[in-house]
């Protein structure tokens, strides 16, 4: 028989799962700070290793990186009041440490949660544990690479356009990539949110498909949420590929369904 555990002892595990989680992105985000990547070659492959550079960190080496590839030649990047540049350091060195920490995040949040469910809930939760960390990193990727570049282009054209030169603050420039590398990163969750609530019994396998109206109306109006401006354009360009990965999480959770309902037959 499971002994059932009182109110406190709950608190006192969600407690400890947090600090570790707190401590798991802590350490690399100390880390991020306080070191400099140096590149060496070894044998025509170009390697890194960290030295201790708190004024050289590793998320100053991002901030440049992301400066060169992600704004226009015309667009300079300014700090306009001490310490902007710090924080938006910071910035990136925490959303790096949640992502460096995502295994220990989801291992933390499963094993506080796990008593809830019965062991085949459990065995779903943790057969996309790794494929959900995957995926967060993939949606990081899909925007930083593919969302974010295009969104700072056309709004930038305008600028262009007129020929007026263009000022950024750091603070504003960070927040604003990273605000879609998060929004990406958790939507991409979404198939796999999906099948773990199918494949769980929770819905019936065509649930998804009779409230996809709605969906698409939720992920249309999240899309004008974090779009930046008030342009229907990158507005689409924020919800099109949310609405994509609901088509394919309803497919994919219809098609485990009947190779389920087929195992079983």
């Amino acid at each position: 028989m499971v002994e059932l555990k009182t109110i406190g002892e709950h608190l006192e595990d969600l407690r400890r799962a947090i600090f570790r989680m707190i401590m798991a992105v802590g350490i690399v985000t100390f880390f991020i700070l306080g070191f400099h990547l140096v590149p060496f070659v070894y044998d025509g492959v170009t390697f890194y290793y960290p030295t201790l550079e708190p004024f050289n960190n590793i998320a100053s080496q991002v901030t440049v990186l992301m400066k060169h590839q992600l704004l226009p030649p015309t667009v300079q990047l300014i700090q306009t009041a001490p310490g902007q540049a710090f924080f938006a350091q910071f910035y990136i060195a925490v959303l790096l440490g949640i992502v460096f920490a995502m295994p220990v995040i989801v291992k933390e949040f499963i094993g506080f949660l796990s008593p809830a469910f019965n062991k085949d809930e459990i065995k779903i939760i943790r057969s996309i544990t790794a494929p959900a960390v995957g995926l967060f990193i993939v949606g990081c990727l899909f925007s930083y690479f593919v969302i974010t570049p295009y969104i700072l282009d056309f709004l930038y054209k305008y600028g262009q356009s007129a020929e007026l030169l263009t000022f950024l603050n750091v603070i504003d420039f960070i927040t604003f990539v990273l605000q879609f590398l998060l929004a990406f990163g958790i939507a991409f969750q979404l198939p796999l949110i999906m099948y773990a609530v199918s494949a769980s019994g929770l819905t019936d396998t065509k649930f998804w498909r009779r409230n996809m109206r709605y969906a698409i109306i939720v992920l249309v109006i999240l899309g004008a949420a974090i779009a930046p401006d008030g342009s229907g354009i990158t507005m689409c360009f924020v919800a099109a590929p949310m609405i994509a990965l609901y088509l394919i999480g309803m497919i994919f959770a219809e098609r485990q369904a009947k190779h389920i309902a087929t195992l079983k037959s």
